[in-house]
This record gives C-alpha cells, sequence and structure tokens, in this order.
C-alpha cells in the first residue's frame, strides 16, 4: 500500500533497492569491527574545547579538581559469573525464520535473549540486524509491537561488546546515544536496554524532563555511562552545561522521528547531532512510523548510505484486534463509557482523547463515579507518569486515559480494550492506539466513538485501513444514566 513511498526513498538515496541479509554464516567480531574505521577526532565543541586532557582520576567532567584524588574507585556494573552457555538455549533451524543464532551474538548477550524467550527474530530484526551487525547506518519503517526496538538494541549492546571502550574516559560520555520523543518511550527503550544488558556490565542511563535533574546527574557521577536513552530536551540540558560529552558516541539511534518531526523537536535534535562524531564515524540508526518527505530528508543528512528497511504488513492493523465503532452523540459519550467498563467489567482499559483538557475531565468523572482511572498527558509530572504506568501495569489503576503523544510509548501487557472516545484527525494516530492491545498474538478490542464533532476523520481510518469499520448503534442498556454517588 505504501509501495509508492518506499520507491521515493529508495530514489532519494540513490539505491535501486535494499539488498535482502543472507544469513548463512556467522559474521566474526574482527569482521564487524572491520567494518567501520576507527572514529576520527571529532569537530571541538565549545564544551568540549575547554576540558582538561583526559587523566584517570578525573571524576569531575573537565572541570578544575582542586582536591586530592580520591582513593575510591569508581563503580562498575557488577556481574555474577556466568555458567550459561549455548547449549542452555537450543532452537531448531525453520524455514522461513530466523533465528538469533544466525547472527553469532554475544554469549552474553544471547543469554539474556534466552531469557526474554524470544528464539527467533521478527522480520523488522531479521532484515535490520543483516545490515547494522555489519557496521552499515540503517532506517527503518515497521508497525508497533514488531520488535524494533530490540533490533536496534541487540545491535547496538554487541557494537559495545565487540569494540572494547577507550582506557581514559569522562564519566559523562556515553559511547551509545539513543534519542526518543516521549518521556515513557524513553523509560520503556531504558528498560528493554537493562534486560538485554544484564549479563554484559554495560551500563544504562536515562535522561528525561520533569523529573529531579540532581538526581539524573549522580547517576554521571557514580559510574561510566555505556548507553543512554534520552529525550532531546533534557539532553541538551545536561550537554549545554558540561555534564554529558557526545564526541565518543559509537552509535546513534534517533527513534520515532516522524513523531519528534510533529513535536517540533529538530532543531533540539539537530544540536544535538552537531555534538557527536561526523556521520562517518558513527553508526546511525533512524526509525520512523512513516516515511514522510521531511523524514526522508533527515535521513539523508544524518545517515551514510543507509540500509533501507520496511516491513509493511498484510494488514495495517493487527488481525488480533477487533475494531468496533459506535455512532453516538458527543453529550452521551461519557455515558457509554462508563457503562461499558462497568457492565462489562474490564479491568484494563486504556481510553484516547485528543486533547489534554478531555483526558483530564475523562479521568476526573471516572474517579468520581467510582472507577479507579489516571490520565497520562504532558501536563502530568514525570515521577507521576512513573508511578501512573506501574500501578496500571499491576492492576492497581483500571482505566488509563492518554493523549496520543503521551500514550505512544506506552507498552503494557493485557490491556483488553482500548477507547478512541474521539477519532484521531491523523488516520497514523489510530493505528498506533488500538496498537496497544492485541499485542504479541493475544486478542484484544478496540471501541470508537464517533460523533457529529469527529466522524469527519473516519473515512481516512479506513482509507489506510483498506476496509470498513462495522458502525453501530449502541444498546439501549449502555446510554443508561451514570448512578449519582451519594
Amino acid at each position: 500500500m505504501r509501495e509508492p513511498v518506499l520507491k521515493a526513498l529508495k530514489k532519494l538515496f540513490g539505491k535501486n533497492e535494499a539488498p535482502t541479509p543472507q544469513i548463512t554464516s556467522t559474521p566474526t567480531p574482527a569482521a564487524q569491527a572491520e567494518t567501520r574505521s576507527a572514529p576520527l577526532a571529532p569537530q571541538p565543541t565549545p564544551a568540549a574545547a575547554e576540558r582538561k586532557p583526559r587523566a584517570s582520576n578525573k571524576n569531575t567532567h573537565g572541570k578544575n579538581n582542586t582536591s586530592a584524588p580520591s582513593s575510591k574507585p569508581r563503580r562498575e556494573r557488577k556481574t555474577a559469573p556466568d555458567t550459561w552457555t549455548l547449549d542452555n538455549f537450543i532452537v531448531e533451524p525453520q524455514e522461513g525464520k530466523v533465528r538469533f543464532h544466525d547472527f553469532g551474538l554475544d554469549p552474553r548477550l544471547m543469554h539474556a535473549i534466552h531469557d526474554l524467550g524470544f528464539p527467533y527474530c521478527t522480520p523488522i530484526q531479521a532484515q535490520v540486524l543483516g545490515f547494522t551487525l555489519k557496521g552499515q547506518d540503517a532506517i527503518g519503517r515497521a508497525q508497533t509491537g514488531t520488535g524494533k526496538t530490540a533490533a536496534f538494541l541487540i545491535s547496538t549492546i554487541t557494537q559495545l561488546l565487540t569494540t572494547p571502550p577507550p582506557q581514559e574516559r569522562y564519566m559523562g560520555e556515553p559511547r551509545a546515544l539513543i534519542i526518543a520523543p516521549t518521556r515513557e518511550l524513553v523509560v520503556q527503550i531504558a528498560k528493554d536496554a537493562e534486560l538485554l544488558t544484564k549479563y554484559t556490565g554495560l551500563n544504562v542511563m536515562t535522561f528525561v524532563g520533569g523529573m529531579d535533574f540532581d538526581k539524573q546527574l549522580k547517576q554521571l557521577e557514580a559510574r561510566y555511562c555505556d548507553i543512554l536513552v534520552a529525550t532531546p530536551g533534557r539532553l541538551l540540558d545536561f550537554n549545554q552545561r558540561g555534564e554529558v560529552y557526545l564526541d565518543m558516541v559509537e552509535v546513534l539511534v534517533l527513534d520515532e522521528a516522524d513523531r519528534m518531526l510533529d513535536m517540533g523537536f529538530i532543531p533540539q535534535v539537530r544540536q544535538i547531532i552537531r555534538q557527536t562524531p561526523h556521520k562517518n564515524e558513527r553508526q546511525t540508526l533512524l526509525f520512523s512510523a512513516t516515511f514522510t518527505e521531511d523524514v526522508m530528508n533527515l535521513a539523508k543528512q544524518w545517515t551514510v548510505e543507509p540500509a533501507i528497511v520496511e516491513i509493511e504488513p498484510e494488514n495495517v492493523a493487527s488481525e488480533t484486534v477487533d475494531q468496533r465503532i459506535y455512532a453516538v452523540s458527543s453529550s452521551d459519550k461519557y455515558r457509554l463509557l462508563y457503562n461499558l467498563i462497568t457492565q462489562n467489567n474490564w479491568i484494563r482499559v486504556m481510553v484516547f482523547a485528543n486533547r489534554k483538557d478531555e483526558v483530564r475531565k475523562i479521568e476526573e468523572r471516572l474517579t468520581r463515579d467510582g472507577v479507579s482511572a489516571a490520565q497520562m498527558s504532558g501536563d502530568v509530572p514525570q515521577h507521576k507518569r512513573i508511578r501512573t504506568l506501574e500501578g496500571f501495569r499491576e492492576g492497581k489503576i483500571r482505566v488509563l486515559v492518554a493523549t496520543d503523544v503521551a500514550g505512544r510509548g506506552i507498552h503494557i501487557d493485557g490491556i483488553s480494550h482500548v477507547i478512541n472516545f474521539t477519532l484521531p484527525e491523523d488516520p497514523d494516530d489510530y493505528v498506533h492506539r488500538i496498537g496497544r492491545t492485541g499485542r504479541a498474538g493475544t486478542s484484544g478490542t478496540s471501541i470508537s466513538f464517533a460523533g457529529e464533532d469527529d466522524s469527519f476523520a473516519l473515512p481516512a481510518i479506513e482509507t489506510l485501513l483498506g476496509r470498513k469499520i462495522a458502525c453501530e448503534m449502541p444498546p439501549a442498556e449502555l446510554l443508561k444514566p451514570v448512578p449519582s454517588k451519594k
């Protein structure tokens, strides 16, 4: 369906087609290391130019240290002796599937993959890893929930394990940088990275806005930073204060580039990328849910002869999600929402609305009417957002009401229903919304309320899906008045 877009992207990069990875032999670490030349010294930045030469007893990020050097050793992430071997992770070859074994990954990384229960690669993982493990840049588009996060994390971790770190380095010098548009997505990526690096000794850190700056700064003072996952704004704060230097970044990952574009983050991202080594001296991976003209232009600026990977599913929306639409007046939407949740005794539901004030009002009314609910929007402080997500994951919160931006990075298993209280104006947002349910092969249900104010968005959504969605009037029992609380 998006064949013209893919052709346009390939034309832009002057490539006829992206090569299909041939997983016929295991790449050796030496071969991987030789695919990219040793990094040259990047252009000095004002902050970097003022730094003193690296010394083994320096831990002040380039600032003068007049006190005697501390005898306290820098803390490294400790790993217990690992007696695990690949014999504990036997996966038989299967036609049409690619195993993680086929890539010759480090046993420590394979141990973590085994713990996560991933015997075979998803399509995006199989294709992306076929390129990136050889050191090639890549840009990819895949449906949400397809495993792209694991794809770029496995590639990044392999690079860091294959190439030893410099003997002298500052605490605030990450070797890999992952930029994502929302706080929730950053936290989720970092959590996945922690799981995949648990046996490697690599340190993962997160920088997000809305949380205590000094607490995040203490991470840098305690240990080296190998993988840094951050939102653009907070990363710039650290960089401009001279706490983080990006001149040793070996791998740069830009996740959800289209969303960063929509949110106006690209000027900040440009500032960040200028602090990293030249694109010829780093590996750059860019992922986007859509390949718009703007995204393609950014990819051309920031990558070198990238492999182009686009996984186009047979259906834009997952077949495991049952989609329904109720035609209902705007004045009856809340009544319908309340009765659906309470009469069916749903226990883990996500409700989407287009505006932050709508999200707030829905959450307040549900709470007032005795339904455990919480909201996720840009107005909610980060520490509260994290507690809310944990409460929702643990079942303490029954209904999570969110905007598209806040909900985009939420990946929680067991969400049975997604309710579109208002239909999104962007059809792609509809696909991302309903992708919160029916994940990992489980079934889920999406119910959209189409009223007089938002039903205009339905034709574009159906065009994207390539089919009509059944629309019906809600039964009378679902429009009963909400019981008043005494």
